[in-house]
């Protein structure tokens, strides 16, 4: 059972349609996106996906934080989720970045309790690049 990581905490997963691999993608089913994956590939198809899930292998692999920018900036308004190795420090990253909410494994939970991603989950307050900028 994988937990969801929100703004306001753990729930459960609500998401009840199938999710599949880029290759088989349908626009009823959420998409599983590898990190090695191009987000190129789904350009013009971007409306129609209600869910995209983006998988972190390690922890130190960042290339799901990119991903999730370039669809944002592709113009992807659905649903977007990172699944796997993120944990509680790279929740205000993964936020800044695009992401909506992380999936994350019962052992990482209970790993890293709800309060360890509470006190990150005010990513809006300490942007400093947004305090640069104005």
């Amino acid at each position: 059972m994988s937990i969801i990581v929100t703004d306001e905490g753990f729930r459960p997963d609500d998401w009840t349609a199938p999710i599949s691999a880029l290759e088989d993608a349908r626009t009823d089913h959420g998409i599983d996106l590898p990190s090695s994956a191009d987000p190129q590939e789904l350009a013009g198809r971007l409306p129609g996906i209600r869910l995209i899930r983006v998988d972190f292998p390690s922890f130190s692999d960042g290339r799901g934080f990119t991903m999730a920018r370039h669809l944002r900036l592709m113009g992807y308004k659905g649903r977007l989720r990172a699944r796997g190795h993120v944990i509680a420090d790279q929740y205000a990253m993964a936020r800044r970045a695009g992401f909506d909410e992380i999936e994350i494994s019962e052992d990482l939970a209970a790993r890293q309790p709800e309060d360890q991603w509470l006190f990150r989950a005010d990513w809006q307050a300490h942007d400093y690049q947004a305090r640069l900028r104005g």
